[in-house]
């Protein structure tokens, strides 16, 4: 297999995050380059129609997108360690957490940095500053919900590290990287005491 990917974003961050935690071997990485376009030349958008990464090319031709789709896969491939839920109802649980930091967090942080980080202009066009902003905001009013949360279990889903915790993890370094954001800055104590312990995981370090 072959892993479509790209140098610290988030998403295939998370991927990456997600097989190192498993230690599956074998899935060759090739890291696209998203400000020189590399994702929107024809022959990419034949494997990924929607231009994003990551992407994950199988043995077979096919190839899946969206995170979440690629890391259920590589968790029927490989189930232990879990990382998804072992029955239906852990499932459900663990699904729901990790929906919740992606479509709240993750997406404030992401819409955040498109829309006022100069770097990201190759990307975001146009961009619009004045939303950029709101969704920082935004972003510090999510955080101390999960820093509410983290006061009272141990990890994002409750008491053990799953794919959730690699989303929020994840999230929060883009932001710590671009928007030089860190909880404890905030005031967010639980939730920077969390972010130091998953940044300890071996698997903090697969980029």
């Amino acid at each position: 297999m072959k892993l479509l990917s790209a140098h610290r974003a988030p998403n295939p961050r998370r991927v990456l995050m997600f097989i190192a935690e498993k230690a599956i071997t074998g899935i060759e990485v090739s890291n696209v380059d998203l400000n020189a376009g590399a994702h929107r030349t024809p022959e990419f958008l034949a494997k990924s129609p929607l231009a994003k990464v990551p992407a994950l090319e199988l043995d077979d031709g096919r190839v899946l997108t969206e995170t979440r789709a690629i890391c259920t896969y590589l968790e029927g491939l490989h189930p232990e360690p879990n990382l998804m839920g072992v029955d239906a109802t852990e499932r459900a649980f663990i699904e729901m957490a990790d929906r919740r930091v992606e479509l709240t967090l993750m997406l404030q942080i992401a819409n955040a940095i498109r829309h006022t980080h100069p770097g990201l202009v190759a990307l975001e066009q146009p961009q619009f500053q004045d939303f950029g902003k709101s969704q920082a905001e935004k972003m510090v009013a999510t955080a101390t919900v999960f820093d509410q949360l983290l006061q009272q279990q141990e990890w994002m889903a409750g008491d053990r590290f799953t794919i959730a915790d690699i989303t929020a993890f994840c999230g929060l370094e883009f932001a710590r990287g671009l928007m030089k954001f860190a909880p404890a800055d905030a005031g967010l104590h639980a939730l920077q005491a969390w972010r130091d312990k998953v940044n300890a995981r071996g698997s903090a370090r697969a980029v």
